[in-house]
């Protein structure tokens, strides 16, 4: 007596059965949730404040003491190539007040007012301070106009006009990425069309993924008109849904077409994929989700809401591959290989010294310590230049010159210096003073012109109610450097101290800059934390489904070791320069600080796929034949081709990003393909069957205690008990190209295994 179907299997085999209708409602919603992003839809902005740290502290002060000098800043940045910009005066003093009666702009800086620090010296270049009510971005794109209509009359008198500053996000083109999308299909076509050789099995994994994408993300689009979501967000959802969304895809079809190489029929081949490789994705996507979701333990709500966003492209590539996948293997049928372009390769045929793959386990298991030593050479290599990463922020001097607020950055950096694109302002609380204002005014300008790498700063003033102390500071060298970032600690534990003391003052160091800069030191000491979340998340999972201690700590290392490596690649490109060129970077620039904490979640989640896949395989084969090597070798064997075609996949979407204007883009993209890259060869083809081989059957151990406490999860769901033998060459021809064959009877079957 048969068993009852599964939920799984049940699913699998009604998206089979109605491809028509899954299939429909899939574009329907698809539609739908487009539509409606377009219409209801929020927007996505940075916000890069903290509360709880002095820069946000000072920020407050100085909004409720002198609202005027706070709030959002922007820049215009105007430049005369023939004389000088006083000689068109009229034109800037029309724009001047245009820009001050703009809706949302709490304050405009007069650029030719007497001894304005905000003129060039030899009166070429200028720019007005703009400080806005709300953040810049959420003006939205219509706004655009009216600030060009402002600045008209300068252009019109052949001044040259940039927008910078917080105007970056409201001013730089939309980027939809399409370029990068279309390449990324591209060669995710042809290394399906090599790998498995047949157009019908090729094309569906893209389509079914390209679906599941559109719906993640005008879902996330809705629920950003509620909870704010980073600018980068939308396209790491695009990433990570791509990529996944194609190698769900591929497991699947894969298994599909091995089961109908075995005499399963098309509605019973799809209910079983979905039951067994099916599972696998449900445990693959809940972990790269756990891993995404890890993120909010950093104590940071930006840095949470990233992962959140990156969560829409996994959820609705893991519902793809469950539902609209097996519906279009239904559609397709026996069908799966027509148009082929070379011989069709299923899941596996392996496992003997014919298979290339399984002589190569053969040859590991033969010397794994060669292999160990040579996979772990490579990766402590690329590692080094890990230990010399600097976090911080990409700021608008890395961006093409294609961008507006690059050219802002380069015009006030020639005629100001570099530290003017990133000044700091020095508030004092005069709240509980013991000493005289005039006192601390003088005090601190001495204090503040004679500190290292401080280029000039203005003369403290008090704001109107006379509580707060206000001085503006420029570093010597730009946002993005080092020493930049010296200068702050310098100021706020040093310069400002000195000044307060005994005084009963507070001193803050507040600003964009200032922001910045204490954004990226408290994600860099947050980053501990969430290596042991995602750690610890992938050590109990890869524990709970394989019932071995050993193994758990092999992923964990070995995740490790890999995403160290992919940390050290990023920053011999970016931070040291070695091809930035070629990515279209203008500039060396520091790792930017949340790109650590999202590559750590992301290629851990992502490594799970590959890990359950390749490991669930050998302990299928572990717990019949209980020999150790034999058993890597055929895990190996079934599973290389599909992992590194996926692998490959999943590096071309990722790489075609580089295409991006984003560096920030260009940095993930490169980070997380170079993690797929070396953990799907280096660790999965290299060090775990070498580790493995090496420790022989002590992979399996557990503690008893600890096998009694854990929670069990299936990698995979049962195969079913009546599994057919595999077809002849010439059956299974006949099986994939129509109903000629007949799958066999118990009877022959039960004759052919006796015999």
């Amino acid at each position: 007596m048969s068993k009852k179907p599964s939920s799984l299997e049940r699913v699998g085999r009604f998206s089979a059965r109605h491809p028509v209708i899954v299939i429909s409602t899939w574009i329907l919603v698809a539609i739908i949730t487009f539509v409606t992003q377009k219409a209801y839809g929020g927007i996505y902005q940075d916000n890069f404040n903290l509360k709880g740290t002095q820069s946000y502290q000072g920020l407050s002060l100085l909004s409720k003491s002198d609202k005027a000098a706070s709030g959002y800043g922007g820049l215009v940045v105007i430049h005369a190539y023939k004389g000088t910009i006083p000689q068109q005066s009229a034109a800037v003093l029309q724009s001047y007040s245009n820009l001050a009666s703009l809706p949302d702009v709490l304050s405009v800086s007069n650029p030719l007012a007497a001894n304005s620090p905000t003129m060039s010296e030899n009166q070429t270049t200028a720019y007005f301070n703009i400080n806005f009510s709300v953040v810049p971005k959420s003006l939205g794109t219509g706004y655009l106009n009216s600030l060009y209509t402002a600045t008209q009359p300068m252009k019109k008198a052949g001044l040259e006009v940039e927008y910078g500053g917080g105007l970056d996000q409201l001013t730089r083109p939309t980027t939809k990425d399409i370029g990068s999308e279309a390449i990324g299909f591209g060669v995710a076509l042809v290394v399906l069309l090599i790998s498995f050789g047949t157009i019908a099995g090729s094309i569906l994994p893209l389509l079914t993924a390209f679906l599941s994408v559109i719906i993640g993300l005008s879902l996330l689009g809705l629920v950003a008109a509620v909870v704010t979501f980073g600018t980068v967000s939308p396209t790491l959802a695009v990433m990570i849904g791509l990529g996944v969304g194609i190698d769900y895809a591929v497991f699947l079809t894969t298994r599909f077409r091995q089961k109908i190489i075995d005499g399963f029929d098309p509605i019973s081949a799809a209910g079983a994929t979905v039951k067994s490789s099916g599972h696998a994705v449900l445990v693959a996507a809940t972990s790269v989700s756990i891993a995404l979701f890890g993120l909010y333990g950093s104590g940071i709500g930006f840095i949470g809401q990233l992962g959140f966003a990156s969560v829409f492209g996994v959820v609705t590539a893991a519902i793809g591959a469950m539902t609209l996948v097996p519906a279009a293997l239904g559609l397709i049928g026996r069908r799966i290989d027509h148009f082929k372009v070379r011989k069709p390769v299923a899941e596996a045929s392996g496992s003997t010294e014919k298979d290339g793959w399984y002589r190569y386990a053969l040859n590991v298991a033969r010397r794994p310590w060669i292999f160990l030593i040579g996979g772990v050479i490579l990766m402590v290599i690329l590692t080094i230049p890990l230990f010399s990463m600097r976090i911080g922020h990409i700021g608008d001097g890395a961006d093409p010159t294609s961008f507006t607020d690059k050219r802002a950055y380069s015009l006030i950096s020639t005629a100001f210096g570099p530290g003017a694109n990133g000044t700091f302002q020095v508030v004092i609380d005069m709240a509980g003073t013991k000493v005289s204002a005039s006192q601390l005014e003088e005090k601190l300008y001495t204090s503040l012109t004679s500190t290292t790498d401080v280029a000039r700063a203005s003369q403290p003033t008090l704001t109107p109610d006379g509580k707060l102390i206000v001085a503006t500071v420029v570093p010597m060298t730009d946002p993005q450097s080092s020493q930049t970032t010296t200068l702050f600690n310098t100021l706020l534990n040093t310069t400002i101290k000195q000044v307060t003391a005994g005084t009963g003052a507070t001193g803050y160091v507040t600003g964009g800059t200032a922001s910045q800069i204490q954004f990226s030191q408290t994600l860099a000491s947050r980053l501990p934390i969430i290596i042991l979340i995602v750690v610890l998340t992938a050590f109990l999972l890869i524990m709970s489904t394989f019932r071995s201690l050993i193994l758990a700590i092999k992923a964990a290392a070995l995740n490790l070791l890999s995403i160290s490596a992919a940390y050290g690649v990023i920053t011999a490109v970016f931070q040291w320069g070695w091809g930035r060129s070629l990515l279209g970077v203008s500039e060396n620039v520091p790792i930017e600080s949340y790109v650590p904490m999202m590559m750590f979640a992301i290629v851990f989640g992502l490594s799970m796929d590959y890990e359950i896949f390749l490991l669930s395989r050998v302990k299928e084969s572990w717990d019949i034949t209980k020999d150790n090597s034999l058993s890597v070798a055929k895990g190996i064997s079934s599973t290389a081709r599909v992992i590194t075609a996926a692998a490959l996949i999943m590096v071309s979407v990722f790489a075609a990003f580089v295409g991006s204007p984003e560096v920030e883009i260009k940095m993930i993209a490169i980070g997380l393909a170079t993690s797929v890259l070396i953990d799907a060869t280096v660790v999965r083809l290299l060090l775990v069957p070498a580790i493995m081989n090496i420790l022989g059957t002590k992979c399996w151990y557990i503690p008893k205690w600890l096998d009694r406490v854990l929670p069990h999860i299936e990698a995979e769901g049962a195969e079913d008990e009546d599994r057919r033998e595999p077809l002849t060459d010439e059956a299974a021809r006949l099986a994939i190209e129509g109903n000629e064959y007949s799958a066999p009877s118990q009877e022959v079957e039960s004759s052919a295994t006796n015999g």
